[in-house]
């Protein structure tokens, strides 16, 4: 039997629909907390068709981090592949994560708040995860050899931004899109600009 291109864009609007009513119950309860009961009547299926698509909780909610992992990165390619200065890509960078939080800001502060300790064996977001933060991370060390940034630890660095960032754009109470220029600032702030000493 052949499946319908319109029934496989059924299936995907299913499953779509399935982890954004999982994404709520996982936000209230937590993986531990939720049922598949819940998952199942948030996302406003029955408990059948959800466990057509997923298994278990533990299987939502990987699907979950591994799609919003994954769309992140692929919205991060082409300003990866410009390879224009490391502080400018840098930037780029922070801007279009900006962007992404903007239009999907229940889901990124998921992403990025998910309990440091989780009981799923298998991590397969990490993939995406772990490139994103290898390249921000090259990004820096490229930006110190340039002499775009200053010699510092790249790696405090990193961990400084990620949490200054996060609490910038998760905060909720911007009403304008972050600019070049408000990054900009956040790195002054952080570090002193080695173009300015």
């Amino acid at each position: 039997m052949t499946i319908s291109k319109r029934q496989l864009e059924e299936r995907a609007l299913r499953k779509k629909r399935i982890l954004a009513g999982a994404l709520g119950v996982f936000k209230k309860k937590g993986i531990e907390g939720a049922t598949m009961d819940e998952i199942a009547a948030g996302s406003g299926f029955g408990k059948a068709t959800l466990y057509y698509y997923f298994h278990s909780k533990e299987e939502v909610f990987s699907a979950i981090l591994v799609n919003g992992w994954e769309s992140l990165w692929i919205s991060l390619e082409p300003i990866i592949a410009e390879e224009t200065r490391p502080r400018k890509t840098f930037i780029n960078i922070l801007l279009k994560i900006t962007e992404n939080i903007r239009n999907r800001p229940g889901l990124y502060e998921f992403l990025f708040n998910v309990p440091k300790i989780i009981t799923i064996k298998e991590q397969p977001w990490k993939l995406y995860q772990n490139r994103l933060y290898a390249i921000i991370q090259g990004l820096l060390e490229d930006g110190v050899k340039a002499g775009e940034f200053p010699q510092l630890d790249t790696q405090l660095l990193f961990k400084a931004m990620g949490g200054l960032f996060m609490g910038l754009f998760l905060s909720g109470d911007r009403n304008k899109p972050v600019s070049e220029q408000d990054i900009e600032e956040l790195l002054n702030q952080l570090i002193i600009n080695p173009q300015e000493q």
